[in-house]
């Protein structure tokens, strides 16, 4: 079953609800039974087995879980009940009763899975509304084995309906999931350089998501690796704030055969519930501006209290946008150089950039892990890639066991016209990225050099191409009678171009009749006193000399200015846009002049029409 047609079938179950539930309460009922029915075709090859081990184990008094574990194969989860969700519908009768036994004979963690959907409570008013059996038995219908619909084509489908049921209840989605070929850059961004140690045999890693949502950036991870190596093991570890999206992470973690005691429910900035514990990869794609005011206190208290021992040592940024955070707590799950190291990426947007003067929570965080040589790379997307915003993102791409030739330096990637308009819009989602496209942008990242993208332009300034040109390489052939246009694509700098110091300059404060007013008392005594009126700031380049830029800015226009170096600050920003701007001249006036006529003229005539 394809997904449009696997989404419309579960979406269908909507129209038996509607009227005895509010169609933002749909979520509630279709998504713990696409989990059960998943579960169950799952389990359907293993049963007998089971049942037979747990008959012999129940008979020689002893505790059958390792065995029952062990008939299921790779999987990690088991049922003991006799039924399933196609013998449940054999006996309309009981079917709260049968349902309730059948889940109960769930092994502990897949328990706890319904729990967080708060299924119990479904399961009653349904049969109170008398539709219990009814979507059981159209559930039952419906083959949802992962050799019908694939883990990843499973993932979407859930997105789908998160999505939707989170338009309708007019909640956040994007606080929920990542478009997919957003996930897959992120891990080809994540993967590329280290393709030839995955690829040996034997190879273990850890991926840790700190903000799991339904699992895809951990699900689109490890299938990325099972292709590169099959006999490769990607531990997969991640937290979830959201009980329903915890919940559907968990399943699909269950169905994988990995360890789901590693998948954590609570907040991961306020209670990190996998403490202690470091990863080879990350991913992260947290809130986009979601303030962090309801946990202030716990996090002001490790701040303060642990410093750099803790997650937020080199600052906090303003409450209002917390992504900085989640920045902060994947830095301190990195493993020492010393034993490898780690890489990771996370999606945020572009307050992170540039947000905060020089002092600000938000520059010492730009300038701790630039200082320390920890970011590789950022890459602008396309607008209008996310479900629940058209604003810009970025992918940030840190490592503390940079390649050589990146070492001291930052590569900046404006991805921005990578993107092919989708034929149906999904909210706010207009834009896609294909493989072709992610294939170019995590060639530029992994080949580490300097590009533009040119634009072939015909005759008429149409354009007829474009074209991925190494910098210092011959730009391709201008259409006959046409032209290039040319676009910085990927630039690399040095960390401390970003670096900046931000200078006080005084001047003096003066009496009626324009004399200098000096101070008379300790260190000011017969020094000018300052004018805070006249108090201004200047940003000057870590790279040039404070005194020669003072020299020659400041000092033709303020001649009796000076610096006070007490309130010298040093920040950083990286200003991404800047260096991909392209000046374009404006038209030529008689151009302008001549299509305004044209106009116009095809107004006059409108008129003259109607008025005849």
């Amino acid at each position: 079953m394809n997904q449009p047609a696997l989404s419309a079938f579960i979406w269908s179950v909507a129209d038996l609800l509607r009227g005895d539930y509010k169609q933002s309460e749909y979520g509630k009922v279709i998504l713990p039974f696409t989990v059960l029915r998943r579960l169950d075709c799952v389990l359907e090859a293993t049963k007998p087995a089971v049942l037979a081990e747990l008959a012999k184990r129940q008979k020689l008094g002893v505790n059958p879980e390792p065995f029952l574990l062990r008939a299921t194969g790779d999987l990690k989860f088991f049922n003991t009940s006799p039924l399933d969700m196609k013998k449940l519908v054999g006996d309309a009768d009981h079917i709260k009763e049968n349902l309730y036994a059948y889940i109960q004979a769930f092994s502990a963690d897949v328990r706890d899975i319904f729990e967080c959907f708060d299924f119990y409570v479904q399961i009653e008013r349904l049969a109170k509304a008398g539709l219990l059996y009814q979507v059981t038995q159209r559930f039952a219908q419906v083959d949802l084995h992962p050799k019908a619909v694939g883990n990843t084509q499973m993932g979407a489908v859930f997105e789908e309906l998160i999505r939707k049921f989170a338009e309708i209840s007019n909640e956040t989605a994007g606080e929920h999931f990542t478009p997919r070929e957003v996930i897959r850059l992120m891990v080809d961004l994540l993967f590329i350089e280290d393709s030839d140690v995955l690829s040996q045999p034997g190879v273990v890693r850890t991926l840790y998501d700190p903000t799991g949502g339904t699992g895809g950036m951990l699900s689109v991870a490890a299938e990325y690796l099972a292709q590169l190596n099959p006999k490769a093991r990607l531990t997969l570890f991640g937290q979830e704030l959201n009980p329903e999206s915890y919940a559907i992470c968990k399943a699909d973690m269950l169905i994988r055969g990995q360890d789901i005691s590693h998948i954590v429910l609570g907040n991961t900035l306020s209670d990190d519930g996998l403490l202690g514990k470091l990863f080879d990869y990350m991913l992260s794609n947290p809130p986009f501006g979601v303030e962090w005011k309801k946990i202030e206190k716990a996090i002001r208290d490790e701040y303060q209290k642990l410093g750099y021992s803790g997650r937020f040592g080199p600052g906090l940024p303003r409450v209002s946008d917390g992504s900085l955070l989640f920045l902060l707590h994947l830095l301190s799950k990195m493993r020492p150089a010393k034993d490898g190291g780690s890489r990771f990426a996370i999606v945020l947007n572009g307050s992170p950039l540039f947000t905060g003067g020089a002092g600000s929570g938000e520059s010492e965080i730009r300038r701790y892990v630039l200082e320390n040589d920890l970011v590789e790379a950022i890459i602008g997307l396309p607008t209008d890639m996310f479900y629940n915003t058209g604003i810009a993102t970025y992918v940030w791409v840190l490592s503390n066991r940079k390649p050589a030739a990146r070492k001291g330096k930052l590569q900046l990637i404006d991805a921005s016209g990578f993107w092919q308009k989708m034929r149906k819009s999904l909210g706010a989602k207009r834009k896609e990225m294909n493989e072709a496209h992610i294939a170019d942008v995590t060639r530029l990242f992994g080949g580490f050099v300097e590009a533009d993208w040119v634009t072939l332009l015909d005759s008429q300034g149409k354009a007829v191409g474009t074209q991925v040109v190494p910098v210092g390489t011959p730009l391709p052939a201008a259409p006959a009678g046409g032209k290039l246009k040319k676009a910085p694509l990927s630039r690399i700098f040095r960390n401390q171009d970003f670096g900046y110091r931000s200078i006080t300059v005084e001047r003096p404060l003066r009496h009626g009749d324009g004399r200098v007013l000096l101070g008379d008392k300790g260190k000011q005594k017969g020094k000018p006193q300052p004018d805070a009126a006249l108090r201004d700031t200047e940003n000057v380049p870590l790279s040039e000399d404070v005194q020669s830029y003072f020299e020659r800015e400041v000092k033709p226009h303020a001649p009796d200015a000076w610096i006070d170096p007490d309130k010298t600050k040093v920040g950083y920003e990286i200003p991404f846009n800047r260096h991909f701007y392209v000046f374009e001249p404006p038209r030529p006036l008689a151009v302008i002049d001549a299509e305004l006529q044209q106009v116009t003229g095809r107004i006059l005539t409108l008129i003259e029409g109607l008025s005849a």
